[in-house]
């Protein structure tokens, strides 16, 4: 029994394996992050609605001749040249933010992605195709920013859950982008009562980018009210100027623990080649190419004829397959990736994603088998495979959330996260251009000289699997900074 005025004993707080206090959880800042999830949202809803309609596109187009077999050279074209021009400016985007801060470049940004939509919508010809996606790769640093401003807005002890919402919120766009993409292209074809102004029949696949347009609209309207800077503004406009450390100000603290006040400067670029930050950056850069490369060869698998490989779907089936990856990629990632990550230790988490990309490229040569002897369409053992192979992909997308920690972790100073996020982004990007591009092109190119049956783009991609396996086990068993 205890009595009025009795002190109640305190409960011993469990202490870790090390013998320190853990730190309690810091919650999330609500409003920032919604603004900022509807801002990452952009991208995935404006690069993904384009997969269920760019090869029945370049079909059309008078480059291609009406030959099926060089639709993937091209559309591999389209699809890297956006990557080609990031790659050139992200990290110059991202350098800019550390000095003026990430607002501005976001917001720039943002803008360029709506222009850019509009121009490819309203693209009847390759070389406008081309100058539309060079431009939104030109504009485009937010990949990189948004990043910073997550590993600002965070600490350590909730770091993992604001990059976990960040790669599901990227996973709801990856289903969002692929619906809208394959229900609104050619829509005189779909609802000829309601767009029967000649108009959509010139442009059939403007509907789809500009409702991508639209939401970046409403998206960049809500940041500009909304979204605060995450970057000191006394560290901005004073660099060299001692900041008293005990007076406490928006973006300065220990928001990420081993990172050096706000007061340090950026560093320059060849001070940001340590090795945390060289592994993190490669690892990034592999399960990147590794998932750029699927995601370019199955829609054009997919929308290939059975007869030279494919699976013979519409746009709409492409969209609606590609909506379900998109949404199994959500689930996982709310759901399993915590546990996961709890169980098995980052590492291990991100050496079994990259594992899983062998049966994501296996499948698609079995995809197309069990059609060759059937008249239905796609049948249940393919839909079958269709299905395993997203829900393979969906786990190894997992791999994402792990590797931007550790590349936030691998920061040598707070102010130089925007230049090694911007690092990481150019890498990626430069390997991104090569990467759909490359692969395409070997799937035309090994239907055309018929190479292994039309499986030596197959063969291929499981060398690349091995090679990102060996760069995976370089990662330390925990983040760097612990």
């Amino acid at each position: 029994m205890t009595f009025q005025g009795t002190p109640k004993p305190q409960e011993e707080t469990p202490l870790l394996r090390d013998g320190n206090v853990p730190r309690m959880k810091t919650p999330l800042p609500i409003t920032q992050m919604v603004v900022l999830f509807l801002l990452e949202l952009c991208e995935p809803i404006t690069s993904q609605s384009i997969k269920p309609y760019i090869n029945q596109l370049v079909s059309e187009l008078p480059i291609v001749g009406g030959d099926e077999r060089k639709v993937g050279y091209y559309a591999g074209i389209i699809v890297s040249l956006f990557f080609a021009t990031e790659a050139v400016t992200v990290l110059q985007w991202s350098r800019l933010s550390d000095k003026v801060g990430r607002k501005p470049v976001l917001l720039f940004g943002i803008l360029g992605t709506i222009i850019s939509s509009i121009l490819f919508g309203l693209s009847r010809s390759f070389s406008a195709l081309v100058f539309s996606r060079c431009l939104n790769g030109m504009l485009n640093g937010n990949v990189g920013i948004m990043k910073s401003m997550m590993a600002e807005l965070t600490d350590e002890t909730n770091m993992a859950q604001g990059f976990l919402l960040l790669s599901v919120t990227w996973g709801v766009g990856c289903t969002i982008g692929p619906f809208i993409g394959g229900v609104l292209s050619r829509p005189q074809d779909r609802w000829p009562n309601v767009f029967s102004h000649p108009f959509w029949g010139q442009y059939p696949y403007f509907l789809p980018c500009l409702a991508t347009a639209t939401y970046a609209l409403l998206s960049l309207t809500l940041a500009v009210i909304y979204l605060e800077e995450t970057v000191n503004r006394d560290t901005i406009m004073k660099p060299n100027t001692e900041v008293n450390s005990n007076v406490p100000r928006v973006g300065e603290g220990e928001l990420l623990d081993g990172y050096a006040k706000d007061t340090e400067e950026p560093l320059p670029l060849r001070a940001l080649l340590t090795r945390p930050v060289v592994v993190s950056v490669a690892n990034y850069c592999m399960i990147s190419l590794l998932d750029m490369t699927a995601g370019a060869l199955i829609p054009l698998v997919w929308s290939t004829s059975v007869e030279s490989g494919g699976l013979s779907m519409s746009p709409a089936s492409i969209g609606l397959w590609m909506a379900g990856y998109g949404s199994i990629n959500c689930v996982i990632q709310f759901v399993a990736f915590p546990r996961l990550v709890e169980r098995f230790g980052p590492r291990g988490v991100f050496i079994a994603c990259i594992i899983l990309f062998f049966p994501v490229y296996i499948m698609l040569p079995f995809e197309n088998l069990t059609l060759r002897h059937s008249s239905r369409g796609l049948n249940f053992a393919a839909g079958l495979l269709v299905t395993l192979q997203i829900s393979a992909m969906s786990f190894a997308d997992m791999g994402f959330s792990v590797i931007f920690m550790y590349i936030a972790s691998a920061a040598p100073n707070k102010r130089s996260l925007g230049a090694t996020n911007g690092l990481a982004q150019t890498m990626v990007s430069i390997q991104r251009t090569i990467g759909p591009a490359a692969a395409a092109s070997l799937f035309a190119f090994s239907l055309e000289k018929n190479i292994l049956g039309g499986n030596f783009a197959y063969v291929m991609m499981l060398t690349v699997v091995w090679v990102g396996l060996g760069a995976a086990v370089q990662l330390p068993k925990n983040m760097w900074r612990q």
